[in-house]
Order: C-alpha cells, then structure tokens, then sequence
C-alpha cells in the first residue's frame, strides 16, 4: 500500500539512505530556485531592487545561495546577535534593520564590531520616533559616531512609525529638524513602509489593490514633505558621495508582487515567500512552490485512538473521537506547522500536544510503520528554521547539503 506520494516518497527514500531519523528541516532547492527566479523576473519588470529578510533565512549558506542566485548584497536585519554575525559574514553588505533596536543593544553592536564592515556606509538604523531617535543622537555624540538613520512609516498597519494624517507631518518635520542640526552624527537615508495588511485583511476591509493605493499615497506624502521641507537632506541621501543610495524599502512577502506598478519606493523586501511556509498561501504568491519542510519518523504505532483515564466515559469518548482512525506518536513536535503527508494526518486535540511524542491521527488504512517519515509544512519559516540544528538542502530528491542555522553570539 502507497504510504505518500511520488514528491514525498522520493524524499522519504533520500532521508532514510542518509540515516536521518530524527527531526530535521528540509530546502527543497529546486522549488527554491522557481521562487527566487519568479522574484527576481518581477523586480525587474518592476524596476526595484530585492531586499533579503535575514530572519526569515537564518542561514549563512540559504542567505548566500539565495543572494547569489538573485544577484544581491542587501539584507534586512530583525535581531542585534545575527546583525553582529551579518557584518563579520557578509562585510560587503547593505543592511537595513526592519525594527528599532534599544539604544543598549546599538552599542553593543559597535563594541562587538569586527572585520571590514563599515557601518557608517553600509548600515541604517530604523528610527520610529524623536524620542528613540534623541536616544541614537546621545549615543553617536558619546562615541563619536555618526549613524545612518532610515524612518519607519505607518502606512496602515498601525504597528508604530511616523503615523497617518496630520500628527504624522509633525512628527516627520520634527525628526527632520532633529537630523539636520547634526549632520556630523545623523545622517537621513530614508524610509522603510511595511504594508502587509495589504494582501492579508479580509476582503471586507478593502480590495488588496485599493489598501495599496492608500499606503503608497501615504508613503508619496511624506516623500514630498522632505523635499519640500528638508531639500538639503534629500538632496544629500541621493549624493553619490560613497554614501549609501536613498532607500525608499516596502513590501513584504505578502505583497511584494503588487507592487508592480507603483514608483514610490525603490526595493522590496522578500524573506518566507521565497520558501513558502503555509501561512504564505496567498493570492498574491500563488506562482511560489511550498520548498519548506519538516520530516520525523514514527516512534510506536498505537492501533486505535484511545484517550488516557479509566471508566466508560474515556473509553466512549475514545470510540467516537477515534472512529475509522489510528494513532500514531512521532518523534518531537508541537511545532508551528501542520502534517501533509500520507495525506489524512492530524493532531488530537483531546489528547493534547507533546514537544516529545506527539500524537496524529492517521486513517486507518494508512500503511504507516515504526521508523517510516511524516512530513509537515511550517506555517512559518523564521521561529522554525532554528529549531532543527542544520538544514538539510536537497535537489531532485538527494541530500546536497547540511547548513548550519544563525546562533546568538
């Protein structure tokens, strides 16, 4: 009897020759290289450079791979310990945060700070406010630095930034004052607008195409205040004084391919699409192939479902709770993912989760034995990726590589 299919077979067979019977993630790089491919043919027509989202592929050797392939060296940085590991790994990159750090964790990055990497050319701060921003001021007087500051918009998420409407243009004039009585330690690089709202609010809320409109517009208007109110600024960001370029980053995976039209912003950034985790199944990404997946073999085969606890009661519940189905324990779980093959897999929830034997329900007539593989998908890649020691990398159905993932240092 077939356990899974041709996909799932194959790749059962490549693990089970390499002896890998305990958990372990898996790239698929075939259906990586589509995704990367089908990023890269957009930004093109859409003239916007691709930006990778570091925590989303916390691997040296995934971020290398991917950045070769798609011929880029700027990088989204979420997380002060894998920021200090991108500048001694990458020192020829361009790095964004795509968060505000506390203004501790800033100064310990330069402390840790070793090898080429030139932060006050290749690195920007994520500034949301005067307040943080006073707070990066004192601290680049104190050690006479001068630091590269790019402001975070609010252009419909409400997650914080510069916000909408008329308290927004107040603030922005107020950091763009701020910025400008210091050009020996701050220096405008510009915005960064994250929109993913756009492609994930229900469709009550507005059309993905219309919400966009009203985020760019949004993005338009605080453009147009800095050149209206701080023409040297902009003037200076797009210098080509060695100097990185003016960064106008939005998107995300989520909308990145709806930005198509839009001449607001220069790059996009792109992380999870790439490997399509399940919450990524979206309209919007629906040319990207899931190349995402956890794999761990069966520890016991349990025949029927039957709940803990003596008496009629369990003994009924178990009846009808496990009708037509069978238990199974795997090694691990409780992961944030969700079983895909043999197809009729699932969790109980009378039974409970377990991170050391979870329990599936499979059909009964699965034919699955101790030590035979079940693949999940992740509905996330980022919290994940962490949590399997190396990656296994794998084309047409054979292990290639084994990557290592992102330590705090």
């Amino acid at each position: 009897m077939t356990i899974h299919d041709a996909y799932f077979a194959q790749l059962q067979a490549a693990l089970l020759e390499e002896g890998e019977l305990r958990p372990r993630l898996i790239v698929d790089l075939d259906r990586l290289d589509h995704n990367i491919d089908q990023a890269v043919a957009f930004a093109a027509r859409a003239g916007k450079a691709l930006r990778l989202v570091e925590k989303s592929l916390p691997s040296f050797e995934l971020l290398d791979y991917i950045a070769r392939r798609a011929g880029t060296r700027r990088l989204m940085s979420f997380h002060q310990p894998f920021l200090t590991l991108d500048a001694q790994h990458w020192p020829d990159a361009d790095i964004l945060l795509g968060k505000p750090m506390p203004v501790a964790l800033v100064e310990r990055f330069y402390h840790s700070l070793t090898g080429g990497f030139e932060p006050q050319r290749q690195l920007q701060w994520l500034i949301d406010s005067p307040e943080r921003l006073e707070q990066y001021l004192a601290l680049a007087q104190r050690l006479g630095l001068r630091l590269n500051v790019n402001l975070e918009l609010d252009v419909g998420l409400h997650r914080g930034g510069v916000p909408q409407g008329r308290a927004g243009a107040l603030m922005l004039s107020a950091l763009l004052q701020r910025i400008a009585q210091h050009p020996q330690y701050l220096r405008f690089t510009g915005f960064m607008g994250y929109e993913p709202h756009v492609a994930m609010l229900p469709r009550l809320f507005g059309e993905p195409e219309r919400l966009l409109a009203q985020a760019m517009a949004t993005y338009q208007a605080r453009v147009q205040q800095v050149q209206r109110e701080a023409p040297a600024l902009w003037a200076q960001a797009l210098a080509a004084d060695g100097q990185p370029p003016l960064t106008l980053n939005t998107a995300g995976s989520p909308t990145y391919r709806l930005h198509e039209q839009e001449q607001v912003s220069n790059e996009l950034a792109l992380g999870s699409g790439l490997l399509k985790p399940a919450h990524f199944d979206l309209p919007s990404l629906a040319g990207h192939l899931p190349a995402l997946f956890i794999a761990t073999p069966v520890l016991k085969t349990a025949g029927a479902f039957t709940l803990p606890g003596a008496g009629r009661l369990p003994a009924l519940i178990s009846r009808l709770a496990g009708r037509g189905k069978k238990a199974l324990f795997i090694y691990g779980g409780n992961w944030l993912a969700d079983p895909v093959s043999p197809v009729g897999l699932k969790a109980s929830g009378l039974y409970g989760t377990s991170s050391n034997q979870q329990v599936l329900l499979a059909p009964t007539e699965t034919a699955l034995q101790v030590d035979d593989l079940v693949f999940l998908r992740p509905t996330q890649s980022e919290a994940v990726l962490l949590q399997f020691g190396d990656v296994l990398a794998v084309r047409a159905g054979r292990v290639v590589g084994r990557w290592p993932v992102f330590a705090d240092a």
